[in-house]
């Protein structure tokens, strides 16, 4: 019997909580007592006690082979996995899965899966979840955030009431895209099923009727990106009154698309004294903000440098070229490296996308293309076509930059530079998963320059060799347009770096 075997077998001895579906709910209780600032404490409520019904968060238990630990020896296992750790009462990491005491059904999962230790992020983010703090974790993508954060909330569930009817979620993930979203769902159904944990996932560019019906059975846990969210509770499809663990998935990339408004107003509908735990992949100032406003006192774990930086498994290849000449640079480069592998194509506009792919086909290459004016389906359609390798070369705006969890891309090639060092680290990272090595193939123009000096950062913390055309740029001003230095022939042996 696990120690986190917490679910009541009496049911009958949790008090049983109805309420109407609602945006903001019909009673105004819920949002009296509301701190903006996110100072809020799950043991000291105030005038909100007796308005919320207490919740059990805190489910950790440490085991004696991790208290047997010494500070020395957390200390080096730290070093080791390149994870640092900021609070107060800082839990210490589990070096082995059966040292956080997972449940046998999660336990089976995990084995079924074929992992062999936990990853840093897990090592250290389980023992925090567990206890019920707020957690804050930066972890470049691919590196097991979804489960360090999901196995929790799982736990979490089975120590909760079971839903009434009218009962909205218990766990809400928010997640920027719908692709991530629905990759979150899949591992939510995965390990969820055997402790009968129902889930759905919300989002738009599909009908709501399925997505209402979830809703309305009643599920434990939603996944969902904002804006359907908000339509949902608008239309009184379901209410967050019974939320208690909320998850904010990259939580940067949400404000990159411009959610700020609509995550403060969900997360207004939220109780103050739930556990949070906010993800990131990097720490802008703005994410930094955001969490000041909805985290209380919590725990921070970063894995590797906070600096931006690039997976080292990937080898990053950039070549100084002009507009016109990118195309046929494509062409060239697919000749050199199709094998069968999947090759992902970043582009930066919808029309450049389509375009593209257009040019590609009619040259007898078999691409498809993705990006946000696709209706879902056609979304799915293509990503399983790519996945299967059925069309083993995909085109898509930034919309797959993050969250897109394809195994086996061998190559990533930016056609256009992105509009951040930020997305560019995010794009490479869809080679190079699960240790798995890649590679990253960037065209770069004069029109880009301002980014030459950063990305030789990236390139040189990674150990990569610096093309000598990007050095020079990285040393001077930007070259005026129409610059006749891209005078390296594809094909000769200093284009790619």
């Amino acid at each position: 019997m696990s120690r986190y075997d917490s679910r009541a077998a009496d049911p009958g001895s949790y008090r049983d909580r109805r309420s109407d579906a609602g945006f903001g709910g019909s009673s105004q209780s819920y949002s009296r007592g509301f701190e903006p600032s996110g100072k809020r404490d799950a043991g000291a409520t105030g005038d909100l006690d007796g308005l919320l019904t207490p919740f059990e968060k805190n489910f950790y238990v440490e085991a004696p082979s991790v208290a047997a630990m010494t500070e020395e020896e957390v200390e080096a296992y730290r070093r080791k996995r390149e994870i640092t750790v900021e609070g107060r009462d800082v839990p210490k990491p589990v070096r082995e899965f059966q040292d956080i005491g997972f449940p046998e059904y999660v336990m089976q999962e995990i084995e079924k899966a074929g992992f062999v230790e936990p990853t840093p992020i897990q090592a250290q983010g389980w023992p925090m979840a567990l206890k019920g703090r707020d957690l804050i974790g930066i972890a470049e993508t691919g590196s097991g955030k979804t489960l360090a954060y999901l196995l929790p909330a799982i736990i979490h569930v089975n120590a909760q009431p079971v839903l009434a009817p009218g009962d909205g979620p218990i766990v809400l993930v928010l997640a920027p895209t719908r692709e991530l979203a629905v990759q979150i769902q899949q591992e939510a159904t995965k390990f969820g099923a055997s402790s009968k944990i129902k889930n759905t996932c919300i989002y738009g560019g599909v009908p709501k009727g399925p997505q209402v019906r979830d809703l309305q059975k009643g599920v434990e846990i939603v996944i969902a990106t904002p804006g359907r969210l908000i339509d949902m509770l608008e239309s009184h499809h379901t209410n967050l009154r019974r939320v208690t663990y909320l998850v904010l998935d990259e939580a940067d990339r949400m404000l990159d698309m411009g959610f700020e408004p609509q995550m403060r107003k969900i997360i207004s509908q939220i109780r103050p004294d739930r556990q949070t735990l906010y993800w990131s992949a990097t720490w802008p100032k703005e994410v930094e903000q955001l969490a000041r406003q909805f985290l209380y006192n919590p725990y921070k774990v970063i894995i590797g440098s906070i600096d931006l930086k690039a997976n080292h498994a990937i080898h990053q290849r950039v070549e100084i070229v002009s507009e016109n000449q990118k195309y046929n640079k494509l062409v060239k480069l697919l000749e050199d490296i199709m094998d069968g592998s999947r090759i992902l194509i970043f582009m930066d506009t919808k029309k450049g996308c389509d375009q593209i792919t257009r040019q590609l086909r009619t040259d007898g290459w078999p691409a498809l293309s993705i990006h946000g004016d696709k209706s879902q389906a056609e979304r799915d359609w293509v990503l399983s076509e790519f996945k299967s390798g059925k069309s083993p070369i995909m085109t898509a705006t930034d919309v797959a930059a993050r969250g897109l969890d394809v195994k086996d891309v061998k190559y990533v090639i930016n056609y256009d530079f992105p509009g951040s060092l930020e997305d560019y680290v995010h794009r490479i990272g869809r080679t190079g998963r699960a240790g798995a090595k890649g590679t990253a193939y960037t065209f770069f123009t004069a029109a880009n320059a301002r980014f030459a000096k950063d990305l030789i950062k990236i390139l040189e913390e990674a150990g990569q060799k610096v093309n000598p055309e990007l050095a020079k740029m990285g040393r001077g001003p930007p070259p005026p347009a129409g610059h006749g230095g891209f005078r390296d022939r594809y094909g000769s042996s200093r284009q790619w770096s």
